[in-house]
């Protein structure tokens, strides 16, 4: 009896007057804000809290602040919203040709090394699929995953998938990249403890390298110099380029943004060096077809690419 209670009473308007109150601070402005009267806007959210079961707001001098269960509803709520959005945007898209939709995450080594070419082939066989794709940190592609925000996720084999499916995407290799007067620029290779004397470029704090080079400082008993840290490899490449520090990227972003910089990529020998690349998703059983057939392209990209290397070597 309580769920159904729950379900007549959660309408979206409601939500989204409930997100207007969290946003604007105040009853009189949410009101405002969604056109309805003060007095209707108030019933509506007693209404919601009698329904839920639960206070969702602490009124204070500087304004209403959610509670705890609030704070729950509130994660909930940006979430049918925004799948109700979405619902819109792709039953417009349909009606244009558009076939399928596909929600898609994943971290930027990702995304400037392999997706490219690879969504490049995807959809020169699916004409009408459309992509959504969405840059995040590899722990964020996992939370989006697991939060049903995306159907498929690529990131670093070493993040924490919480038990959701995972196959393996791609091999990665990272190097250590100088400028070209660097005194390490004409070594064959080097161990991460013999940079550590350098200052150095960096990514952003959640990002799956930097986290690996501050393990690897901290295992080594010296500090990594970490100068300054940008949100892009083309940020990074371009720091060093200036001189201001070293950096360890993937070697094809290397060869895609530092080479034509002139800088130069050091063999970092190192285990950790070597990287695995994951496709997550929450059930592989239960993605939507057409996420699927992304899914499927994306395993079987790398085998493809294998055998035409291993053809033309043949050859």
């Amino acid at each position: 009896m309580a769920l159904k209670n729950l379900l007549r009473r959660l309408d979206l308007t409601t939500l989204q007057l409930f997100l207007a109150v969290y946003e604007e601070g105040t009853l009189t402005r949410a009101a405002e804000r969604e056109a309805i009267a003060v007095s209707a806007a108030s019933k509506r959210l007693l209404e919601l809290e009698q329904a839920v079961g639960a206070t969702l707001f602490v009124r204070r001098a500087r304004g209403m602040e959610l509670t705890p269960a609030g704070e729950t509803l509130l994660h909930h709520a940006r979430r049918v919203l925004r799948d109700v959005e979405n619902i819109g945007i792709e039953l417009a898209e349909h009606a244009t040709g558009v076939r399928g939709y596909v929600r898609m995450m994943a971290n930027l080594s990702a995304i400037v090394e392999f997706l490219p070419e690879d969504l490049r082939a995807f959809f020169s066989m699916n004409e009408r699929i459309k992509l959504d794709l969405e840059e995040r940190p590899s722990s964020g592609v996992v939370q989006g995953i697991a939060d049903s925000l995306a159907d498929v996720g690529i990131c670093s084999g070493e993040a924490d998938t919480r038990g959701l499916d995972v196959s393996h995407y791609r091999h990665d290799l990272l190097v250590v990249v100088v400028p070209e007067d660097h005194a390490l620029a004409g070594r064959e290779q080097v161990t991460f403890v013999e940079t550590l004397d350098s200052d150095y470029v960096g990514l952003h704090a959640a990002s799956s390298i930097n986290l690996r080079t501050q393990m690897a400082a901290r295992q080594a008993g010296k500090p990594l110099r970490l100068r300054i840290q940008v949100p892009g490899f083309d940020g990074v490449c371009r720091m060093v380029q200036a001189g201001l520090g070293i950096s360890v990227l993937p070697l094809k972003v290397f060869n895609t943004v530092g080479r034509p910089l002139g800088l130069s990529a050091v063999t970092l020998n190192e285990p950790w060096s070597q990287r695995d690349l994951i496709v997550v998703v929450r059930d592989i059983a239960a993605l939507p077809p057409v996420s699927r057939m992304l899914f499927d392209h994306l395993l079987a990209v790398e085998h493809v690419e294998y055998e035409a290397h291993e053809a033309q070597k043949g050859g």
